[in-house]
């Protein structure tokens, strides 16, 4: 199932962008009419087994999910 980008799923929102940092990659995401972003350090990533290259590359191709503070791949 696929997620929209402007609608939530539970906790979830579909990614519209993504941004290296000097320690990670901050998130962004639209809630609400809203942009919303979250920052992840790299250990964090390589915890959620996510490719911080391909996150970077094709960020719409990933959710967040709030309530667990994870990246998830869209199917």
């Amino acid at each position: 199932m696929l997620i929209n980008q402007a609608k939530k799923m539970g906790s979830m929102y579909a990614l519209t962008g993504s941004r290296k940092m000097e320690n990670g990659i901050v998130v962004f995401w639209n809630e609400k009419d809203t942009a919303k972003s979250e920052s992840f350090n790299y250990a964090e990533l390589i915890e959620m087994k996510m490719n911080a290259l391909d996150l970077l590359g094709d960020p719409k191709s990933y959710a967040i999910d709030l309530q667990s503070r994870t990246i998830v791949m869209k199917k």
